[in-house]
């Protein structure tokens, strides 16, 4: 009877998901099996999906996320380098997330892309994770990319009000505004703030191993520092019942941080992270302004959850791209 008891009381998504994070394994299956899906079946579902899109009561918002993923609005040149046929489903998982998309059209079209961590604005129409959010940033189309990695969301059990009155912070420190951090606030009551990736030049003692990403779940609040990009754990922390603190995010990838507001969807502070402790104090004793920021925060992530919608903007996304950069596609 007691192991009976034990066994109801593990959660499945500690089971499904012990850290928190999305098994890898389970991505890479599924990759592998794209490859033994017929060409016909792809055709047949790209055109049944672009078909509904008449139909649908959401079409308007539908094309709203395609044209902020992308902005171009006439004909633009590209390099020409890549074939989409040069886009392995192998290989890095920048690869394999175009290549799920991309095998929905023609692999004689041509593609630029620029791979990686990019907070740069291409000189050509390329498909990008990620992309500076000021700025004409109309070249660099948004696909969702590595998303193994940054598209982790998290079902979380514990109510905002029963959290410790804390902040947590993990994290490798290797750029400079996360050193600055780590200065300010080690040791600090209000923050529990730690290094996971070691570095010789800086003091030992801001380095802790890795927690889980429920670990961080007893804490009201969670630092989300952008790292060379986007700060990755951001789409986990909105999808939890803590809310994330940071300053005003300048990159953006698929999860359209640009569109995020200080106050509704998280807490802002400063660049120089100098009154994080006064919105830590705040926020602990104005609950039901916290819960809400928590609601709007819990709103803005289920738009992902809908996967065929998703496919379908990426598609569109896609079909665009060809159309401006002077490419002819059959739906």
């Amino acid at each position: 009877m007691a192991l009976r008891i034990s066994l109801h009381k593990i959660r499945p998504s500690y089971i499904l998901k012990p850290r928190g994070k999305n098994l890898k394994f389970v991505y890479y299956l599924r990759c592998a099996l794209r490859n033994w899906i017929p060409q016909w079946w792809l055709q047949h579902h790209k055109t049944a999906l672009l078909h509904s899109l008449e139909h649908r009561a959401d079409k308007d918002y539908i094309l709203d996320r395609v044209n902020y993923y992308n902005k171009l609005t006439h004909t633009s040149p590209i390099t020409g380098k890549h074939f989409l046929a040069d886009i392995p489903n192998e290989g890095s998982t920048y690869n394999r997330d175009t290549f799920e998309i991309t095998r929905y059209f023609e692999p004689t079209l041509k593609i630029d892309t620029l791979f990686g961590d990019n907070t740069q604005i291409g000189t050509t129409p390329s498909i990008v994770k990620s992309r500076p959010i000021l700025g004409e940033n109309q070249n660099d189309v948004v696909l969702n990319l590595d998303k193994v990695r940054h598209f982790t969301f998290l079902k979380d059990k514990r109510s905002f009000a029963s959290k410790r009155d804390m902040a947590i912070f993990r994290g490798a420190t290797f750029q400079t505004h996360r050193q600055r951090f780590m200065k300010m606030y080690f040791g600090h009551p209000l923050v529990d703030c730690a290094n996971t990736a070691h570095k010789s030049d800086l003091p030992a003692e801001w380095n802790k191993p890795l927690i889980t990403l429920y670990d961080h779940l007893h804490y009201k609040f969670i630092i989300c520092l952008e790292g060379n990009d986007v700060a990755s754990n951001l789409k986990w922390v909105m999808s939890s019942n803590s809310i994330a603190i940071m300053p005003k995010p300048k990159y953006e990838t698929w999860f359209m941080e640009g569109r995020l507001k200080a106050g509704v969807h998280y807490i802002e502070i400063k660049d120089d992270f100098s009154d994080l402790e006064e919105k830590i104090q705040y926020y602990s004793q104005h609950i039901d302004e916290a819960e809400t920021i928590l609601q709007n925060a819990h709103k803005f992530v289920r738009q992902f959850f809908d996967k065929p919608r998703e496919e379908l903007i990426a598609i569109l996304v896609m079909q665009k791209y060809f159309k401006l950069t002077g490419q002819n596609t059959h739906s």
